[in-house]
């Protein structure tokens, strides 16, 4: 990437999952037009985030209901792939670029992979598909065989955005169960157009369980802002945005339509 300053927007401005997606949506139209790679943090307390795949299965609705018996919210996100558990122990990290930083989707992966073993120099850490794991994809980060963290990306105009799920602290496997018994009571098994993961819930972890530190999603957090403000030649932090703006309102919008069949 050039040299330039980021635009930064921290954990507390967003409150809802709804909001971190338009966000992002928004902030890749803004890259689009600005050529100012911008990045984001956002915890959201016990959630499930499904994915469009989660939609299809055989049973979804007694998946649900397991959701709502265990005290769990739940939304559908705007992408692909499956679903992921967010509480205050994982941290969230969107990278939004404009295209010519990210011309593939490996580059973009590529991209917030580098990242990471740079805010985490002295681990070992690998990325490929860890089986058994909740949303498997070729770029599970992992320590030690164990995943902490998912990458995943989305693509709009001429911006992407590559977004993180880092496991900061909690029990990894106690969030996999959660997942293991959404598919076993969504029935998962008895799909037949697509193969949705079997659980193993220890082979995932926090990366407080993986090293023996006391990381906090703050220390992490602050680690992010510090590394890309040393590769990448400063960063400012990008005030709130109006909820009135147009653009977000619309984004946001959308985001409730497509979580309208369960009246979120």
């Amino acid at each position: 990437m050039n040299e330039q300053t980021w635009h930064f927007l921290p954990i507390e401005y967003t409150k809802h999952p709804f909001e971190s997606f338009a966000y992002d949506d928004l902030l890749m139209h803004l890259v689009s037009e600005d050529h100012i790679n911008k990045a984001r943090t956002w915890v959201h307390d016990e959630f499930v985030i499904l994915g469009l795949q989660d939609m299809r299965l055989p049973n979804l609705e007694s998946g649900i209901k397991f959701l709502e018996d265990s005290g769990m919210n739940y939304i559908v996100r705007n992408s692909g792939g499956l679903g992921v558990v967010l509480d205050k122990g994982i941290l969230n990290l969107s990278m939004i670029v404009h295209k010519d930083e990210a011309s593939t989707i490996e580059i973009g992966y590529e991209l917030m992979f580098n990242l990471m073993k740079d805010i985490l120099p002295h681990e070992t850490i690998d990325a490929y598909e860890i089986v058994g794991s909740y949303c498997p994809g070729n770029f599970d980060l992992s320590i030690g065989g164990k995943k902490f963290a998912g990458i995943s990306q989305r693509r709009i105009r001429d911006g992407v955005s590559i977004q993180i799920y880092i496991a900061v602290m909690g029990s990894g496997a106690d969030r996999a169960r959660i997942m293991k018994e959404f598919y076993s009571h969504a029935r998962a098994e008895e799909s037949s157009k697509f193969m949705y993961p079997k659980i193993v819930p220890d082979v995932m972890a926090s990366l407080s369980e993986l090293t023996g530190e006391p990381f906090t999603v703050e220390l992490i957090e602050g680690r992010i802002k510090d590394v890309l403000t040393k590769r990448y030649g400063g960063m400012s932090v990008l005030p709130p945005f109006d909820k009135t703006h147009e653009d977000y309102k619309k984004f946001l919008l959308n985001m409730k339509k497509r979580n309208a069949r369960f009246d979120i």
